[in-house]
């Protein structure tokens, strides 16, 4: 079955270049259009696409506020926010709704696709580095949303070191170097943490980390 994808920008010409990448793939199929936030809750949850393109400065509903909606609304969607900014609070707020990565708006055509296959496949796709920088900016200019960190009491001491790691930026590979681990396990123990704090995957685990004080801004 064929990826299907809801692409949501309040700029024509923008959607129509989107559908023109991805029409020239068998395997990704575009299934609705929506020029704000307001309809693009309403299409995703009468389409309840496999991903949603979603920009994240937009009118009368913003990307964020609709992510927050189509999360609440229980479909089975994962989002891919846009953004023009790679330091965007929007998209921040994005990942901090439910978001499972953002990309810029000027990735080329084929990392695009892979995104979307990405996410599709229930992967992040923001780099961990990527994220981490996202955060540490913004989460230092503001107060950190608090998180009790007993909900971290399911984790092991292994699983709790894993997400410590992860959240300061280091991918898989890394993390078995750094534990002496094989890097199957490593991915095995990152499926364990999402799966004991019920997250939809490595972003959110980054999020969780950060407002549970696992780890802090710049640190």
């Amino acid at each position: 079955m064929p990826i299907s994808v809801l692409l949501v920008d309040d700029q024509e010409l923008m959607r129509m270049g989107l559908n023109m990448v991805l029409d020239a793939h068998e395997d990704i199929t575009v299934i609705g259009e929506a020029g704000d936030g307001a309809a693009a809750v309403s299409a995703a949850i009468a389409l309840a696409p496999d991903v949603v393109l979603m920009d994240v400065r937009m009118p009368i509903v913003d990307g964020v506020s609709a992510t927050e909606q189509i999360m609440a609304a229980g479909i089975a969607s994962r989002v891919l926010v846009m953004t023009t900014f790679d330091l965007d609070e929007h998209a921040l707020g994005a990942l901090r709704a439910g978001a499972s990565g953002f990309l810029l708006k000027d990735t080329p055509p084929e990392d695009l696709v892979s995104a979307i296959r990405s996410v599709a496949a229930g992967d992040a796709v923001v780099s961990p580095k990527v994220t981490r920088r996202l955060l540490s900016r913004f989460i230092a200019d503001g107060p950190t949303p608090h998180r009790d960190p007993t909900v971290l009491d399911v984790l092991t001491e292994r699983e709790r070191e894993v997400l410590g790691l992860v959240a300061s930026g280091m991918s898989n590979g890394e993390i078995a170097r750094q534990l002496f681990l094989s890097e199957s396990t490593v991915k095995s123990h990152v499926g364990r943490i999402l799966t004991k704090l019920d997250l939809r995957d490595r972003v959110q685990a980054v999020v969780l980390a950060y407002e549970t004080g696992v780890v802090k801004p710049g640190g």
